[in-house]
């Protein structure tokens, strides 16, 4: 199979992933609620709350999958270190959206990671620390897709539901305008990945797409379950 086959491959494979995974959040209940204009102020407050140590941890594991690419995949290196240094204090933006939904500073940032969050956790970091992570660009694909396709309309109805000031929906509208960028990175990210690594690269990419969009959709169902 030639390299452009085998990318092809790899989107087709997680095109399916990606409809498997939104089929399956739309029936979680806060994100059924939220779509069918139920969600109440409190719920919302509970996500972010919930979030907000997904996200904390995230800027780290990209950091230690950063570190554990060898010089053979310099370029996915840098890649992973630019996105880290991007994405970092992203956690902040959860923490004025909580107080400014009525939440505060404490609350936030003494709140627990929920079971499913932990599974999350878990996960990437053990991801991060093997040799040359490829698969992780399988996990940044759900979570990146999450952003570019979801956090825009989202933060729309939370607007429209609980007629939220602008300030208590900048971590969904940033990630729904900036995750556009996001996505293409990946997709170099997905050539370079696939081409040095071919159809095992693009197993462990797909493979660890579908672990992540499972446990991201159990932090979802576990919200304040810590």
């Amino acid at each position: 199979m030639s390299m452009t086959d085998q990318i092809e491959a790899t989107n087709r494979g997680l095109a399916r992933v990606w409809i498997e995974f939104e089929s399956a959040l739309i029936q979680v209940p806060v994100i059924a609620r939220l779509t069918g204009g139920r969600l109440r102020l409190e719920e919302y407050r509970s996500l972010l709350r919930n979030l907000r140590q997904q996200v904390v941890e995230g800027g780290r594991w990209i950091s230690r999958a950063a570190s554990s690419f060898g010089p053979a995949h310099e370029d996915l290196r840098a890649m992973f270190i630019t996105h880290a240094a991007a994405e970092h204090r992203d956690y902040r933006l959860l923490e004025q959206n909580y107080v400014a939904a009525g939440g505060t500073l404490e609350e936030i940032r003494s709140a627990p990671k929920n079971i499913g969050t932990e599974a999350l956790s878990a996960f990437m970091y053990q991801a991060a620390s093997q040799p040359d992570p490829v698969g992780l660009l399988g996990a940044m694909f759900i979570i990146e897709s999450l952003g570019n396709r979801l956090a825009g309309p989202w933060a729309d109805k939370l607007a429209a539901q609980l007629d939220l000031a602008p300030d208590a929906l900048t971590f969904l509208r940033y990630h729904g305008e900036n995750d556009v960028a996001h996505m293409a990175e990946f997709d170099h990210a997905l050539t370079l990945a696939v081409g040095s690594g071919g159809e095992a690269a693009s197993a462990t990419i797909v493979r660890h797409a579908q672990i992540v969009a499972r446990l991201y959709r159990l932090q979802l169902e576990e919200l304040d379950n810590g």
